[in-house]
């Protein structure tokens, strides 16, 4: 039997997903969580084999959240569901210690397969993202400037871009303005950009954000 936890702050998809996991024979849910803090308590309090879990949830998510996880459990298998499409994160949620990622768009049956893949001790990542991680190990490898930001300044640049103000990335990260301010800066001297107008294009560019 796999045992699972799922970590989604909307109620209406942990509902929708624990439907999926009972409907497998070889599947239990074990428990759930809403938030990072909360994550953390089953990861310590529970015994489990697969860890699904949102990247974009209140308190610590995302790449941080998948570090703190991979640290008080290494052996714990993680399955990446998001709503961000696939080479935005996917790559730096396996370099981050994940073993598979999905969209929430999946249909239930690739997720039922990914959870008993990396249970199994394999990984569930598309081909796409299989040869980006494969043309970044190689010897020559040129990196987009994007790839050079901490995990941190790569959230608050790629919300910024997509229209989000600096009040707002702060109050969503439950940082300070102080300190997205400072990401920020970091992030667009790392990047050789000059203002906010060039973030957005470079984003677009590269697949960042969506061109709405």
């Amino acid at each position: 039997m796999i045992r699972i936890v799922i970590a989604d702050d909307h109620a209406i998809v942990r509902e929708g997903l624990k439907r999926i996991v009972s409907s497998g024979q070889d599947l239990e849910l074990v428990g759930e969580a809403a938030d990072g803090t909360e994550v953390m308590q089953r990861v310590r309090e529970l015994a489990f084999d697969v860890l699904v879990l949102d990247l974009s949830m209140p308190g610590r998510s995302g790449m941080e959240l998948i570090k703190l996880v991979k640290a008080e459990q290494p052996r714990l298998r993680i399955l990446i569901l998001s709503m961000h499409q696939e080479m935005q994160y996917a790559i730096r949620a396996i370099k981050s210690g994940a073993s598979g990622y999905l969209t929430k768009d999946s249909a239930p049956a690739q997720l039922e397969q990914a959870i008993r893949k990396i249970a199994a001790g394999g990984a569930y990542i598309s081909a796409e993202v299989a040869e980006q991680l494969a043309l970044g190990a190689m010897p020559d490898a040129r990196a987009a400037p994007h790839e050079a930001l901490s995990d941190r300044e790569f959230d608050v640049l790629r919300q910024l871009a997509g229209g989000a103000s600096i009040t707002e990335i702060a109050a969503a990260l439950k940082l300070s303005v102080k300190t997205v301010s400072t990401h920020k800066a970091n992030g667009m001297a790392k990047m050789g950009l000059a203002n906010e107008s060039e973030l957005v294009r470079y984003a677009l560019k590269h697949g960042l954000i969506e061109d709405s």
